[in-house]
């Protein structure tokens, strides 16, 4: 921070610590005046009364054995402002000694299971179970605790993949992240153009529509949106385009949310994972991924 901002917490911290050992102080002892020690001042409740006693003195020396603990504290660690206290600690630096003994202790299991091929893993339990946790830490934040996703989350159980569901895209996935983007058609089609499309990518998967207005956007489809998703509908992988003849949905599948997506587009972004886990770690995260849809 700069110097202004260091000073003025400085002064702050100095201040909050001063001011409570005046406080305790004027507490110490009964005031002298009228009122003399061990006499009420007049306060009652309940048949309780307020008496001019000193405080409790383990009571007087446990606040000041705070005040002391708070100074050397602020002595050997930051606290006061850009002072980076004597013991030279920052949590940046113990994160790297922790991690450099947990690299010792374990980097040689993770290097040990990075040699094998995925495939080869699957009956490893405890291969398994390390990749597991480290998708409960790092992604069912996003895709669930059961790995089933949610809405603009994919479901990594089922084998609908909008990249490749082997075990080298997988790996690249975690590693380098994923951007999809679903550009907006409202423009092109227009408001009628919209509905019928829908209609379309309705009867794809089979299910029930409109036969006259998805006849009408067929055409349509061919011309425009065959580019990404196939003139059989069935997706890119290269792009990760969806297939839209298995009624999987992303953005789920209702007539308005299919309607919603032609119009305006989707923008969907899988965060690279390079610089959060070694490829050691990510090589048995995608194991786990892998077994999701691969256990049989």
């Amino acid at each position: 921070m700069s110097s202004g901002w260091s000073w003025f917490v400085i002064f702050i911290v100095v201040i909050s610590i001063a001011g409570n050992a005046w406080l305790l102080a004027a507490n110490r002892r009964a005031r002298i005046g009228e009122t003399k020690s061990g006499e009420t001042l007049g306060h009652s409740f309940d048949g309780l009364e307020e008496l001019n006693n000193p405080l409790p003195a383990w009571w007087v020396w446990l606040f000041v054995s705070t005040i002391v603990f708070a100074i050397v504290y602020l002595v050997l660690y930051p606290g006061l402002g850009n002072w980076p206290g004597l013991l030279g600690w920052t949590s940046s630096g113990q994160l790297e000694a922790e991690s450099a003994v947990a690299q010792k202790k374990y980097g040689p299991i993770f290097e040990g299971y990075f040699v094998t091929p995925i495939p080869d893993l699957l009956g490893d339990q405890r291969a398994l179970d390390m990749g597991a946790r480290l998708f409960a830490n790092n992604c069912a934040t996003c895709h669930g605790s059961d790995a089933q996703g949610g809405a603009g989350y994919p479901n990594l159980t089922d084998r609908d993949w909008l990249y490749g569901g082997d075990p080298d895209t997988i790996v690249k996935t975690i590693t380098y992240g994923r951007i999809g983007n679903m550009p907006g058609m409202g423009a092109i089609l227009n408001e009628q153009g919209v509905k019928d499309m829908a209609q379309y990518v309705l009867s794809l998967s089979g299910r029930e529509h409109d036969a006259e207005q998805a006849a009408a956007a067929a055409p349509q489809f061919a011309q425009i949106c065959a580019v990404c998703h196939g003139q059989d509908a069935t997706g890119n992988h290269a792009i990760g385009a969806p297939n839209l003849t298995d009624d999987i949905w992303l953005h789920r599948g209702r007539l308005e949310d299919i309607e919603y997506q032609i119009t305006n587009g989707r923008i969907n972004q899988m965060p690279a994972h390079e610089n959060i886990l070694s490829k050691e770690r990510i090589h048995l995260l995608a194991l786990h991924v892998y077994s999701l849809s691969n256990s049989d």
